[in-house]
């Protein structure tokens, strides 16, 4: 090739042929590597006009018309030549460019951003999905897949909060006899409540107990829930922090993968103790998982967040649980003074080997049911022949008054019959709410 085409011959052999680009029989072959090309001032020939290469200038437009093109430019729906105007505009004229900044704003605020947050019904799909292909290994007992559920849903709401979220105060609130009690921590204090209470069930899982040493400083009985919490906060330097979502988070996958191998001794017969009392493992899962839900509520309330109730076979679970402890929960109150003690003729019928009085709790919506509470024995069965009362409240509803959340006053939606059975019973829910 010649050298005006800014190619040189270069065959990329040996050596030896001195860059020739012949073979031995002086045949030329064809270059294979190209040179640099040369620059266009080393030829001599002429240079293009600079007229050539001049960018068009803008439109020139008035400012009435200029002003007119904002909405179509926010919008971006000029031509490029409007364009360029309108932005050559604004670099001059200050009320146009505050119009055009709050018409971009506005624009924004048209398109609807699409919601981070997961369809709650996506994992429970997910899940089934995957275990309708092939059945687990080692599978989660039915009794705790509340748990397993709520806190999973809890760490999802936590995973993005930054350091403000983690510190916003939290109001816990709970019924201690028959006043409302109320203790003021954060988010990180919350989930830090939680960690101590649900290390009980590790406890008897034989799992390491959150609060380490502390724990054992009393050998002859066990704290419960309240003081737990206090000493877990008590023996932290300074208030929790994020920090504590990796314990909690651990402690929880702990727990369930621990119930899923062992079973719990039997079918969740292992008893684990509160102090005060003891529950049985299944019973004391579906606690843990109620209370999840509650403080989970409480942390969303103080970011302002909304927060869904749980499933409607875990909610009712929960509500089954409530159900099953109110007639203990109503016996310990009467021997404290704070419920009305049974008639005459309901203790006759109970030393005649009568199941005595019942009340009918009637909780509506998804998660409910009826169950017939026993109300002069703690061990008796609930009998519609014996019936003296019927409550009606709304599952939400009644479980919120479990927590403590809702006022005994403020809960049913319907009552009929003994007016203090129903009192008590209304309390005695209420009562089994705690730190």
């Amino acid at each position: 090739m010649s050298g005006t085409d800014g190619f040189e011959a270069y065959d990329g052999e040996s050596e030896d042929d001195g860059g020739s680009g012949e073979d031995g029989g002086g045949t030329r072959r064809p270059a294979r590597i190209p040179v640099p090309r040369i620059s266009l001032e080393d030829t001599g020939l002429a240079l293009p006009a600079l007229e050539a290469l001049a960018v068009a200038e803008p439109l020139r437009l008035e400012h009435p018309v200029l002003k007119s093109l904002l909405g179509a430019w926010a919008l971006a729906a000029c031509s490029a030549e409007e364009t360029a105007a309108v932005e050559d505009h604004l670099g001059g004229c200050g009320p146009c460019a505050d119009e055009a900044r709050r018409l971009r704003e506005a624009v924004g605020l048209l398109q609807r951003p699409e919601s981070l947050d997961l369809d709650p019904g996506l994992r429970t799909r997910v899940l089934e999905s995957c275990l309708d292909g092939r059945p687990p290994r080692i599978p989660v007992p039915a009794w705790t897949a509340s748990y397993d559920a709520e806190t999973a849903r809890l760490d999802a709401l936590l995973q993005d909060f930054g350091d403000a979220e983690w510190h916003a105060p939290v109001r816990l609130r709970w019924f201690r006899g028959d006043s409302e009690a109320t203790r003021r921590t954060t988010v990180a204090g919350v989930i830090a409540h939680l960690l101590a209470v649900d290390g009980l069930v590790g406890v008897a899982l034989g799992l390491e107990d959150p609060l380490g040493d502390d724990a054992k400083a009393d050998t002859d009985r066990v704290r419960g829930p309240a003081e737990r919490t206090e000493a877990f906060w008590e023996a932290s330097h300074f208030p929790p922090t994020r920090s504590v979502r990796g314990p909690w988070r651990e402690q929880s996958h702990a727990l369930v993968r621990t119930v899923s191998f062992t079973g719990g001794g039997g079918p969740g017969t292992l008893p684990v103790s509160y102090g005060d009392f003891e529950l049985p493992l299944r019973d004391a899962m579906l606690d843990r998982a109620f209370e999840c839900w509650v403080h989970a509520e409480d942390i969303a309330e103080a970011v302002d967040y909304p927060y869904a109730p749980p499933a409607p076979r875990h909610l009712r679970g929960m509500i089954d649980l409530a159900a099953r402890m109110l007639p203990r929960v109503l016996a310990a109150r009467r021997r404290a003074g704070l419920a009305a003690p049974a008639p005459s003729a309901a203790r006759h019928l109970v030393s005649a080997g009568s199941p005595g009085r019942s009340l009918r709790l009637e909780i509506e919506g998804d998660g409910g049911g009826q169950w017939l509470i026993p109300l002069d024995s703690p061990g008796a069965v609930g009998s519609a022949d014996y019936e003296v009362a019927h409550v009606a409240l709304d599952d939400v509803e009644f479980c919120r008054l479990a927590a403590g959340h809702v006022r005994p006053e403020e809960a049913a939606a319907g009552q009929l019959g003994d007016r203090e059975a129903i009192r008590d019973v209304l309390f005695a829910a209420a009562s089994m709410s705690r730190m």
